[in-house]
Formats: C-alpha cells, sequence, structure tokens
C-alpha cells in the first residue's frame, strides 16, 4: 500500500515539475519575442529612413538635372 502512495506522489511531483518549466518556458519565450520585436522595429526604421533619405537625394538630383535639360532646350 505505501508503493503506491509513494509512487503517486513521485507523479504528481513530475506533474508539478513539468507545470513549472512550462510556466518558465513561456514567460522567457514572452520576453524574449517583445525584445526582439522591439529589435526587429528599430532595425525596420533604421533602414525606412536610410532609404527615405536615398530616395529624397535621388528625387532632388533628378528635379535638378531635369531643370538643368529644360533650360538647354
Amino acid at each position: 500500500m505505501k508503493m503506491r502512495t509513494k509512487k503517486g506522489q513521485t507523479m504528481v511531483e513530475y506533474i508539478i515539475i513539468v507545470a513549472l518549466v512550462a510556466v518558465s518556458l513561456i514567460a522567457v519565450f514572452t520576453y524574449l519575442s517583445r525584445a526582439i520585436g522591439r529589435k526587429a522595429s528599430g532595425a525596420a526604421s533604421a533602414l525606412s529612413r536610410e532609404e527615405g533619405e536615398k530616395a529624397k537625394t535621388a528625387v532632388e538630383n533628378i528635379s535638378e538635372d531635369t531643370l538643368k535639360d529644360l533650360g538647354e532646350d
């Protein structure tokens, strides 16, 4: 009879450990997903800013060239 009680107790302990590990992993993944999201957002913003500046420079250059070409005719 004692063996059954001890066997059941051990199984409950394992279940509790597995539940604690699962909750810990969920917390870690939640934290990391937020951190990764912030990093990805920052990278996208930086790329967007660089591309915007390049596009603005390209438009300004095209406009100046176009005006020069129109003035030559």
